[in-house]
């Protein structure tokens, strides 16, 4: 019995593509892997809450209605905690890059202002949609000190800015957001 001169590409062809079938079946079973978290849980806190500021100012720059009154209730109401975050920011700005720590946190502060707003016109119309009951959520806390863990659930910095740049970021984790890690204070 001869075998007929086309089998061994086709045989070739199909392993070929079994292959990269089983490739991408591996890459695709791989976990997903979130930004750089900080190496401080801290440090990370900050950030996350820096992320749910911009995300709601976004909001309220973006969408229409009562939004803007809705960002100026949430500032008024966790004025206390959004204070002390700013502040712990600056300082983490100050101990990763000494004297240019302002300017490397003015930078940080842009580019994830320009992230959460490339996120908005990314989603069009479904931007205010899905957003404009975070200012429910947030008013919905039961104090300030639940806003770090409610932040650290919306995983808003997985968009294109890392928490902790400089080099203090500890290894990605999987995409798990901070407060699933934490226990919550009450």
């Amino acid at each position: 019995m001869t075998t007929p001169p086309n089998q061994p590409r086709r045989a070739a062809a199909r392993a070929r593509r079994v292959a990269a079938l089983a490739t991408a079946a591996a890459l695709l079973a791989q976990p997903a892997l979130a930004v750089p978290r900080c190496s401080n849980e801290t440090d990370q806190a900050v950030f996350e809450v820096e992320a749910l500021k911009t995300e709601l100012m976004v909001v309220a720059t973006t969408c229409k209605g009562n939004t803007e009154d809705r960002y100026n209730d949430f500032v008024r109401r966790y004025q206390q905690a959004l204070v002390a975050s700013n502040r712990a920011l600056g300082q983490y700005f100050t101990r990763s890059h000494g004297r240019g720590g302002q300017r490397q946190q003015d930078i940080f502060i842009t580019e994830l202002a320009n992230a959460r707003s490339n996120n908005a016109r990314q989603l069009g119309s479904d931007f205010c949609p899905r957003n404009s009951g975070l200012f429910d959520e947030v008013m919905a806390l039961q104090g300030v000190t639940d806003l770090p863990a409610y932040a650290a659930t919306k995983d808003l910095l997985a968009s294109g800015v890392t928490a902790c740049p400089g080099g203090q970021a500890a290894a990605p984790h999987r995409a798990t957001p901070a407060a699933a890690r934490r226990s919550p204070a009450r």
